[in-house]
Protein backbone atom coordinates (compact mmCIF):
# COMPACT_ATOMS: atom_id res chain seq x y z
CA UNK A 1 0.00 0.00 0.00
CA UNK A 2 2.89 2.34 -0.22
CA UNK A 3 3.29 4.36 -3.69
CA UNK A 4 5.64 4.63 -6.19
CA UNK A 5 7.53 8.25 -7.00
CA UNK A 6 4.31 8.11 -9.71
CA UNK A 7 1.85 8.23 -6.68
CA UNK A 8 0.81 4.82 -8.04
CA UNK A 9 0.24 2.00 -5.28
CA UNK A 10 2.24 -0.74 -5.51
CA UNK A 11 -0.93 -2.73 -5.18
CA UNK A 12 -3.95 -2.87 -6.72
CA UNK A 13 -6.63 -1.32 -4.54
CA UNK A 14 -8.71 -4.66 -5.58
CA UNK A 15 -6.34 -7.12 -4.13
CA UNK A 16 -6.41 -4.99 -0.80
CA UNK A 17 -10.04 -5.87 -0.87
CA UNK A 18 -9.81 -9.64 -1.32
CA UNK A 19 -11.12 -9.32 -4.85
CA UNK A 20 -14.39 -7.85 -3.39
CA UNK A 21 -15.98 -5.05 -5.31
CA UNK A 22 -19.24 -4.15 -3.00
CA UNK A 23 -19.37 -3.61 0.38
CA UNK A 24 -21.66 -5.85 2.24
CA UNK A 25 -23.92 -2.68 3.27
CA UNK A 26 -24.59 -0.02 1.54
CA UNK A 27 -25.30 2.33 4.31
CA UNK A 28 -21.24 3.76 4.68
CA UNK A 29 -21.30 7.02 3.30
CA UNK A 30 -18.13 9.09 2.79
CA UNK A 31 -18.28 10.78 5.68
CA UNK A 32 -19.84 7.62 8.17
CA UNK A 33 -17.51 8.00 11.20
CA UNK A 34 -15.91 4.52 12.15
CA UNK A 35 -14.51 3.99 15.41
CA UNK A 36 -12.42 0.96 16.46
CA UNK A 37 -13.91 -1.80 19.33
CA UNK A 38 -10.49 -1.97 20.73
CA UNK A 39 -8.34 -4.65 21.58
CA UNK A 40 -5.52 -6.43 19.20
CA UNK A 41 -6.52 -7.34 16.09
CA UNK A 42 -7.85 -11.22 15.62
CA UNK A 43 -4.88 -13.49 13.69
CA UNK A 44 -6.37 -14.33 9.96
CA UNK A 45 -6.70 -10.76 9.25
CA UNK A 46 -5.91 -9.46 6.17
CA UNK A 47 -2.92 -7.02 5.86
CA UNK A 48 -5.18 -4.62 4.79
CA UNK A 49 -8.25 -4.39 7.52
CA UNK A 50 -5.21 -4.40 10.08
CA UNK A 51 -3.72 -1.46 8.76
CA UNK A 52 -7.91 0.07 9.34
CA UNK A 53 -7.91 -1.45 12.70
CA UNK A 54 -4.59 0.34 13.33
CA UNK A 55 -5.80 3.55 12.10
CA UNK A 56 -8.92 3.31 14.38
CA UNK A 57 -6.66 2.22 17.24
CA UNK A 58 -8.28 4.68 20.28
CA UNK A 59 -9.95 7.18 17.88
CA UNK A 60 -12.36 7.49 15.28
CA UNK A 61 -12.15 8.98 11.20
CA UNK A 62 -14.48 9.06 8.78
CA UNK A 63 -14.21 6.75 5.57
CA UNK A 64 -12.76 9.50 3.61
CA UNK A 65 -10.05 10.10 6.00
CA UNK A 66 -9.15 6.44 6.18
CA UNK A 67 -8.69 6.20 2.58
CA UNK A 68 -6.23 9.35 2.72
CA UNK A 69 -3.91 7.82 5.44
CA UNK A 70 -4.70 3.89 3.51
CA UNK A 71 -3.70 5.90 0.15
CA UNK A 72 -6.65 3.79 -1.12
CA UNK A 73 -9.78 4.31 -2.96
CA UNK A 74 -12.67 5.48 -0.65
CA UNK A 75 -14.76 2.35 -2.61
CA UNK A 76 -11.89 0.04 -1.09
CA UNK A 77 -12.18 1.25 2.53
CA UNK A 78 -16.01 0.93 2.24
CA UNK A 79 -15.49 -2.74 1.41
CA UNK A 80 -12.83 -3.21 4.37
CA UNK A 81 -14.74 -1.04 6.94
CA UNK A 82 -18.00 -2.95 5.97
CA UNK A 83 -16.01 -6.74 6.65
CA UNK A 84 -15.01 -5.03 10.08
CA UNK A 85 -18.11 -4.17 10.86
CA UNK A 86 -19.67 -7.67 10.26
CA UNK A 87 -16.59 -8.99 12.25
CA UNK A 88 -17.56 -6.83 15.17
CA UNK A 89 -14.35 -4.95 15.50
CA UNK A 90 -15.57 -1.40 13.70
CA UNK A 91 -18.88 0.43 14.42
CA UNK A 92 -20.25 3.08 12.08
CA UNK A 93 -21.61 6.00 12.63
CA UNK A 94 -23.87 8.29 9.51
CA UNK A 95 -22.53 11.46 9.49
CA UNK A 96 -23.34 14.24 11.48
CA UNK A 97 -26.23 16.45 9.11
CA UNK A 98 -24.97 20.01 8.11
CA UNK A 99 -26.54 22.58 10.89
CA UNK A 100 -29.39 24.34 9.23
CA UNK A 101 -28.74 28.05 7.49
CA UNK A 102 -30.01 30.73 10.05
CA UNK A 103 -32.86 32.86 8.66
CA UNK A 104 -31.78 35.46 6.13
CA UNK A 105 -34.14 38.15 7.81
CA UNK A 106 -32.79 37.60 11.38
CA UNK A 107 -29.59 38.01 9.80
CA UNK A 108 -30.78 41.63 8.32
CA UNK A 109 -32.31 42.72 11.39
CA UNK A 110 -29.37 41.84 13.68
CA UNK A 111 -27.06 43.46 10.87
CA UNK A 112 -29.01 46.46 11.18
CA UNK A 113 -29.28 47.01 14.58
CA UNK A 114 -25.53 46.50 14.66
CA UNK A 115 -25.64 49.59 12.52
CA UNK A 116 -27.76 51.33 14.42
CA UNK A 117 -25.37 51.04 17.57
CA UNK A 118 -22.32 52.46 15.25
CA UNK A 119 -24.02 55.74 15.04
Amino acid sequence: MTGRRSGRPLVPAYLSTGGVARPSRNSLERLSVLTGAGGPPPAGLPSAQVALLGLLDGGSLTVMESAALLRLPVSAVRVLAAALIDQGLVSARPPVPPAALPDRDLLKRVADGLRALKL
